[in-house]
């Protein structure tokens, strides 16, 4: 009967939530925890290089995995999305509960954060209510002891009725005691006994009510207790779905489940409402863990965070958190130009030296010429300049966007953007996924997972591409270098830094603008309440944040952005190579679109790059050069001043600079972000509007901006 048990377990971890399990002796861990407590901290400390990433089966709620091996057994780790609760109100908050409940892990470990230790507990005792098999891993002692607060470790142990661990993930301090705790715990040499949370009377006798029906009809190993608590909340689903993975009922027996649910909400509604019951449970709840908070923590500096409380009263007060976050942007985008520059340039000379070696190889092969056209100036040029102008902004961008978000940072920028985003009838958290979209939309775009609700989390994804990503900026940097700092000497890279600030702040200032007029249009609602946490101040990982940016940002986009140049490549030559008539066929293209192009204040070739820059937006500039000199394929120019006499001497003026940063402000997404917008929405209709929005605000903006220069006699 136990293997039996053990298969089913297996079979329910592999098939509906897709967690790899080599054997059926693996012990499977899950990791819990509140946000900002450390867990991705823990769970990459515990398993090093072993791990991989995927999505929960049916939600765009990321997951994590990953093994060690302790005592000779295999343990596969399980990284639950961060959440306050398990009261699934947000996707996050049903697939962590959904795996704990349906899984059944052999231990859940809860990381706690040593600083907040008591609001922390809540969690701690939600998840005790579906499983004995717990260990409570309490991290960032080092910050505690930081803060003169300390934990008793032990009288903790003995409230909870679990192992209680105290550990320094950072550091690696307390690792190898949590492995053996897991262990011990998993292998049933140690036993648990879990406090009960004691409710009011009222509810007390619902759940006395309600439990030995749900014991009658699904299996003995379920939480029945904690089952009664959802039945009578109203989450019918979370009961049925656990009922249908333990046993394979009868259309009869859900019927009765059905019934059930019903009866449980009249008897209820007899003594409170649903709302009012989920206000005691949870007031219980956090009852009992100020209760055990004061037991067992101790604050031996009662100003133990007020240097966190000075900064933030700078950082997010009205009159300076904007300004600084200003001045913050501008410095990372005048250090990513600064330094992408040499960087860029060094990879594009390796790069192109390896294509003069293959066009050496195909004449020692004798390749005819239209095949090494296609494939090394056409394909390989492509990649070559994507990767060359890509990856060094990249390089720069992620890591420091990394390092603000280790230091604490982010979370206050969101603060402050928080009213703003509210009036727009958008989420908060939109201001995160915004800032994502600076180093890549379709990093920005996945970002959007953390918000909970479906309505602002489309919001968020249709209008990320408003922010120029990081493809975008080599063609902002050189238009603003060129046509607005150009005659700046010395301070030129500065004026071109708070240039692009500006057009930062425009961006911004058009994703709230839409975000309104969606939430009023197509996607009606108001906007939903969320607990932002602003974790305390720490000092960055240096190594580890290269490490994860690199890996886990860099090097995972700029493969999407491979994938979808390389083709362009092949498509850009044949256009630019195969004749009709004495006109290849991008001159002719160019030629159909001048007309529409001139109204924006563009022409023909800009407008058709824009077009054919649709697979990576870091060949746009290239393929207007390209067309311009007639080459047939893509070339780089020395310097920005060749590149400023080209376009002066094809007709470019300080308005049509201005049109052209404009449009790439507000034009349709990459191909790269469109993959990911419709991966992530699962439809044609979301993916279609993410398209138009920016593409029509685009051609709006540059027709009034044109128009109204012409009509003043400006030009």
């Amino acid at each position: 009967m136990r293997l039996a048990k053990q298969a089913n377990r297996k079979k329910s971890i592999n098939n509906i939530l897709e967690v790899q399990v080599d054997s059926p002796d693996d012990y499977i861990i899950a990791l819990a925890g509140n946000p900002n407590t450390g867990k991705s901290t823990v769970f990459n400390s515990l398993t090093g290089l072993n791990q991989h990433t995927g999505n929960w089966p049916g939600k765009t709620v990321t997951n994590a995995q990953g093994k060690y091996v302790y005592r000779g057994k295999q343990h596969i780790l399980v990284d639950l999305p961060g959440t306050y609760s398990l009261m699934a109100n947000s996707a996050d908050e049903e697939a962590a509960r959904d795996f704990i409940c349906l899984a059944r892990p052999h231990v859940t470990v809860v990381v706690a954060d040593a600083t907040c230790l008591e609001r922390n507990l809540n969690m701690v005792l939600q998840v005790m209510e579906i499983t004995d098999q717990v260990v409570v891993c309490v991290n960032l002692l080092d910050e505690a002891r930081r803060k003169n607060i300390e934990v008793d470790l032990l009288k903790l142990a003995s409230l909870l009725g679990v192992p209680v661990i105290g550990t320094n993930a950072r550091e690696g301090i307390g690792l190898h005691e949590l492995k053996e705790a897991v262990y011990r715990v998993a292998s049933s040499s140690e036993k648990t006994r879990p406090v009960k949370v004691v409710y009011d009377r009222e509810v007390e006798n619902a759940i006395n009510w309600v439990e030995p029906l749900i014991k009658d009809s699904i299996d003995d190993e379920a939480p029945s207790r904690w089952l009664a608590l959802r039945l009578l909340e109203g989450d019918n689903l979370a009961f049925l779905a656990h009922n249908n993975l333990l046993r394979n009922d009868s259309a009869g027996k859900t019927g009765d489940l059905a019934a059930l649910a019903g009866e449980s909400a009249a008897v209820l509604s007899r003594q409170m409402d649903k709302d009012e019951f989920r206000e005691r449970v949870v007031g219980s709840l956090v009852k009992l863990a100020e209760s055990i908070g004061e037991k067992t923590v101790y604050y031996r500096n009662e100003q133990y965070n007020r240097w966190d409380h000075k900064i933030d009263n700078i950082v997010t007060s009205r009159i300076w958190g904007i300004p600084i976050m200003l001045a913050m942007l501008g410095l990372v985008f005048w250090l990513t130009i600064q330094g992408a520059n040499y960087f860029s340039e060094a990879l594009a000379t390796g790069l192109f030296w390896i294509e003069a070696r293959l066009t050496n190889f195909f004449l020692w092969a004798g390749g005819p010429d239209w095949l090494h056209g296609a494939l090394v100036l056409g394909v390989y040029r492509t990649l070559a300049w994507v990767v060359s102008v890509m990856l060094p902004p990249m390089a720069i961008f992620f890591p420091l966007f990394t390092l603000l978000e280790d230091f604490g940072y982010l979370p206050r920028i969101a603060f402050n953007l928080d009213n703003f985003f509210k009036k727009a009838c958008a989420h908060g958290k939109q201001a995160l996924t915004m800032c994502m979209g600076f180093g890549c939309n379709a990093a920005g775009v996945v970002a959007c997972r953390i918000i909970d609700s479906p309505r602002e989390r489309l919001i968020a994804t249709i209008t990320n591409s408003f922010v120029p990503c990081n493809g975008r900026f080599p063609t902002l940097i050189a238009l603003a270098m060129i046509f607005i700092a150009g005659s700046a000497g010395p301070y030129q890279s500065i004026l071109a830094s708070l240039a692009i600030t500006g057009v930062i702040v425009l961006g911004v200032g058009i994703t709230l603008s839409v975000s309104k007029i969606l939430s009023q249009t197509v996607l009606k609602g108001l906007p939903s309440s969320f607990t932002l946490e602003l974790p305390p101040y720490r000092k960055p990982l240096v190594g580890r944040v290269l490490v994860r940016s690199i890996f886990d940002r860099t090097l995972f986009v700029l493969a999407r952005a491979v994938m979808v140049a390389a083709p362009a490549g092949l498509v850009i030559w044949i256009l630019a190579n195969v004749q009709v008539g004495n006109t290849n066929i991008l001159q002719l293209c160019a030629q159909f679109l001048e007309p529409f192009a001139y109204h924006l204040g563009l022409d023909g070739y800009i407008l058709l790059a824009f077009i054919l820059g649709f697979p990576a937006n870091e060949i746009v500039i290239p393929i207007i050069i390209m067309s311009y000199m007639a080459t047939g394929s893509l070339v780089e120019l020395e310097s920005l001043g060749d590149l400023r006499d080209l376009l002066v001497s094809h007709g470019w003026t300080w308005l049509t600079g201005v049109c052209t940063m404009l449009f790439c402000l507000n034009h349709f997404p990459c191909g790269t972000t469109m993959l990911t917008i419709f991966k992530e929405t699962q439809s044609r209709k979301w993916t279609l509007l993410a398209f138009l929005a920016p593409t029509l605000t685009g051609i709006f903006i540059c027709f009034v901006v044109a128009q109204t220069v012409r009509f003043l006699g400006l030009m």
